[in-house]
């Protein structure tokens, strides 16, 4: 099984990318450093909601959490 972390870094990089926002454009508007951004992106750093729900906002996405 996927590690969790690594599968939410991935569709963060995507969406970063999506926007056309470098790291450090990306860690900006999120509020954190582009190397903390990095590990969020290769899943090697702990995220709390409220850091992902703004990673979403920063990006116009939506973030759902839903227990299937």
């Amino acid at each position: 099984m996927e590690d969790i972390k690594v599968r939410v870094g991935q569709q963060i990089r995507e969406a970063r990318k999506a926007k056309g926002l470098t790291l450090k454009e990306a860690g900006r508007i999120v509020g954190v450093a582009e190397s903390t951004f990095s590990l969020y992106e290769k899943g090697k750093q702990n995220l709390t909601l409220e850091t992902l729900q703004k990673i979403a906002d920063a990006f116009g996405a939506k973030f759902d959490t839903a227990f299937k």
